[in-house]
């Protein structure tokens, strides 16, 4: 398939132009030229070193990952940002990047796929950002207590044999859980807004221990790579059916 015909189907399908003016991630194609072949995809959830190593090593034509390299623009290319940059132009490897389109797709999106995982319904967009959403929230099908929730995510999510964490401040019965992957603590006041029982989300900040006891609802950090596979893994599967070789490189952090 030709690059900028691969490009611009994941664009419309991940809606990265209407994500333009809020996110500081340069969503779409990061490094690559204007025309291409692409034969072989890789997928990963950051765009590092490692993972842009590997990606040569599978003889990939493209990676495509939710955490790439340009955050607002870079001032210089040396250092880290040049070692990263370098292998990529040097091989002819271009880089996709979707990073809050990719959070928010209430199909293909992370927190859609946490959803999955927990098998909510009646779902609904949460995370407002501006005109946008980046997560999810729903009903349990069947109520959770809070340590068979940290065991359903803990049993299924990729955390590197870490821990998920439970800030257990909440009801003994949990129906009612929010998702904003990653780094998702700043919307619990939207969580306590909208009568969720548990936040789930994948890294905290030190004040959200008070901030959940003092409003009465749990909170579940499960892992900022754990809970971001989701929506690259979305992405393999769509590249799949339109015919081209894929790969996924799996790459945990426990964080």
């Amino acid at each position: 398939m030709e690059l900028p015909e691969l490009v611009s189907r994941l664009d419309e399908e991940v809606r990265t132009d209407d994500f333009a003016k809020l996110d500081a991630s340069a969503n779409g194609l990061q490094v690559g030229p204007e025309e291409g072949t692409v034969d072989h995809v890789a997928f990963a959830v950051d765009g590092v070193r490692e993972t842009i190593d590997r990606a040569l090593e599978a003889d990939a034509d493209l990676l495509v990952t939710h955490h790439g390299l340009s955050w607002g623009g870079f001032d210089r290319v040396t250092g880290r940002t040049y070692d990263r940059l370098e292998p990529l132009v040097a091989n002819d490897l271009a880089l996709y990047v979707s990073h809050l389109p990719l959070d928010g797709h209430q199909e293909l999106g992370n927190a859609a796929g946490v959803a999955d995982v927990l098998d909510l319904e009646d779902r609904e967009p949460f995370g407002e950002l501006g005109p946008e959403y980046i997560g999810q929230r729903g009903r349990a099908s069947n109520p959770y207590t809070p340590e068979t929730l940290r065991e359903t995510l803990a049993a299924t999510l990729e955390t590197g044999d870490q821990p998920v964490q439970l800030l257990e401040f909440g009801p003994d019965e949990i129906e009612e859980v929010a998702i904003v992957t990653g780094s998702g603590t700043d919307w619990l006041d939207e969580a306590v807004d909208v009568g969720a029982d548990a936040l789930v989300t994948g890294e905290g900040k030190q004040q959200v221990y008070h901030e959940a006891n003092e409003a009465g609802v749990h909170v579940v950090l499960a892992g900022h790579y754990a809970t971001e596979t989701f929506g690259v893994r979305a992405l393999q599967s769509l590249v799949d059916d339109w015919g081209l070789e894929t790969t996924f490189l799996e790459c945990p952090t426990g964080l």
